[in-house]
């Protein structure tokens, strides 16, 4: 118990020292993922989860996956999936050199389309402590799609075409967690970097799984995602999210 109050004491730390920037906004995040195992090493699961913005007012998101895990050693697991997301795109405004508006594309919801292979190294350092490492590889495409715009020179809607787009992104992220078999409680830290030759995120995760016994867990966490790299031209704010999620395993 000792060595669990340290844990999250240093947890709280971390996250008083995470910045404060004024161009922010909260969010919310729910998941429900159901876990099968076919054998000690082979595990399949599917979830669905759902996002929010704009201080919690506007949808963000809605996603469905499936996935696979396979043990290979005691301390290395692979994993592998798909995921469909549909997206809120934001609304955007584009300026003339003088300043005026020139066009104005309202906020439009858009398919795409993920896949992802990762790999987890794990160590324990005892008295239920547990260093983790994960490095994932995700591509996600958005298919070509057609959007309404608003000519502020011509004062009527135009059709926009965005083309297909493709992108990689290799996600790093080290965690810290505190696990015993019979406590009630089992907190955890992460840091991950999203990387597309630059780094373009930094999402940092507090949280703790809540064993509800047998096969059921929630997970309550807070997360402060931190946006670089960001065009000038986009708002694309840092978020404040608060997440719970529910996992079956049978």
């Amino acid at each position: 118990m000792y060595t669990c109050k340290r844990l999250i004491l240093g947890i709280f730390i971390v996250s008083s020292t995470l910045p404060a920037l004024a161009q922010s906004e909260g969010g919310m995040v729910l998941s429900a993922e159901a876990e099968k195992k076919i054998n000690k090493q082979l595990s399949l699961n599917i979830e669905a989860a759902m996002r929010t913005r704009n201080d919690f007012k506007t949808m963000d998101r809605w996603s469905v996956g499936l996935g696979a895990s396979y043990k290979l050693t005691s301390w290395l697991k692979a994993d592998a999936g798909y995921m469909l997301l549909d997206d809120n795109n934001r609304e955007k405004t584009t300026y003339k050199a003088s300043g005026a508006a020139n066009k104005w594309r309202p906020s439009y919801w858009g398919l795409k389309h993920r896949v992802y292979a990762s790999l987890t190294g794990s160590y324990r350092l005892g008295n239920g402590i547990k260093l983790s490492l994960r490095e994932r590889w995700q591509y996600t495409y958005r298919p070509e799609t057609t959007v309404k715009r608003w000519d502020y020179d011509d004062e009527e809607w135009e059709d926009k075409v965005r083309n297909g787009k493709g992108k990689s992104v290799l996600r790093s992220r080290f965690g810290i967690s505190y696990d015993k078999k019979k406590a009630l409680l089992a907190p955890y830290a992460h840091i991950e970097l999203y990387n597309a030759w630059g780094i373009e995120k930094v999402r940092y995760t507090l949280g703790t799984d809540i064993k509800l016994g047998g096969p059921h867990t929630l997970t309550a966490f807070y997360r402060f995602q931190d946006m670089r790299n960001v065009s000038a031209d986009d708002y694309d704010p840092d978020m404040h999210y608060l997440g719970i999620g529910y996992k079956f395993k049978f």
